[in-house]
């Protein structure tokens, strides 16, 4: 009986040990990093949503993409006060770059969206690779986008025409108030448009390679483009300029072009070639 047991105790162990050795590893694999990590900041009025159809190209080209929906904009409509201010979207950004843990973040503004990472990489330019202005306000220190202005060549047309509704919140020139439709353009809470910024870092934020691109209106010409004053300061300081033939809103109507034109300038201010282009 001893010689038995002995004998199915040999054979157990072997067949245990034989079964851990040619058990399956399984081997963690990393996900592949993305080629760029924006932040996309979007507009007055407006709303990540947006820029959805900017990201789903970024992002089908191996990009990591986030288009946050600033305080009282968009699906956030409900959190707008009178108090809602400038301040208070720079902080929207800075934190989700901060607590998303962001680092070489290509920072992307449009309009309104420009006064916004202005301040943001002022207050975290150590997290931020490159800067990309689109059509955007380019404010200087102590001015607000109703100071800073946006207006083109006299005669052109292009100043941004304003108005309150019954709460005091921002209108622009045909925002049709009662529409009710989702995703929709939302009133602007007016001290975004009215506090002045405030930078204490710009000798830091001078060495982020920052590109700005004019959109021009079919027709019209550089000089009377409705963000021509800004494109002059960008050209001023010695950045990457670029124009794209398009209304103001060219990620709803040329999303394609948008597209390659942030990848383009994305490619020239980091030196990163898109091995990927030469497929195409």
């Amino acid at each position: 009986m001893k010689k038995l047991l002995h004998l199915f105790s040999t054979f157990f162990l072997a067949v245990f040990f034989s079964g851990c050795a040619t058990a399956p590893t399984t081997t963690s694999v990393s996900p592949a990093k993305p080629k760029n990590t924006y932040v996309i900041v979007h507009g007055a009025w407006g709303g990540g949503f947006a820029f959805k159809a900017v990201d789903d190209l970024l992002t089908a080209d191996g990009n990591k993409v986030y288009r946050p929906t600033l305080t009282g904009q968009g699906e956030k409509v409900h959190l707008a006060t009178p108090d809602t201010d400038l301040d208070t979207h720079i902080t929207d950004i800075t934190n989700v770059i901060l607590w998303e843990n962001l680092h070489d973040v290509i920072l992307v503004g449009h309009s309104y969206g420009g006064m916004v990472i202005t301040g943001v990489a002022d207050r975290i330019p150590d997290r931020i690779k490159a800067i990309i202005y689109l059509d955007a306000f380019l404010p200087e220190n102590g001015e607000s986008l109703n100071t800073a202005g946006s207006t083109g060549a006299p005669g052109s047309g292009a100043g941004l025409r304003m108005s309150t509704d019954a709460n005091g919140f921002v209108l622009y020139g045909g925002f049709n108030v009662n529409n009710t439709a989702i995703p929709r353009d939302v009133p602007m809470p007016p001290k975004t448009l009215s506090q002045p910024i405030v930078l204490k870092n710009q000798d830091a934020v001078k060495k982020i390679p920052t590109s700005y691109t004019a959109f021009i209106a079919p027709g019209r010409t550089l000089e009377q483009a409705q963000f021509y004053r800004f494109y002059q300061r960008a050209q001023a300081r010695g950045w990457d300029l670029y124009t794209l033939e398009s209304d103001h809103n060219a990620h709803r109507t040329h999303p394609k072009e948008e597209f390659a034109l942030i990848e383009k300038a994305t490619e020239k201010m980091t030196g990163a070639k898109d091995q990927s282009a030469d497929t195409k």
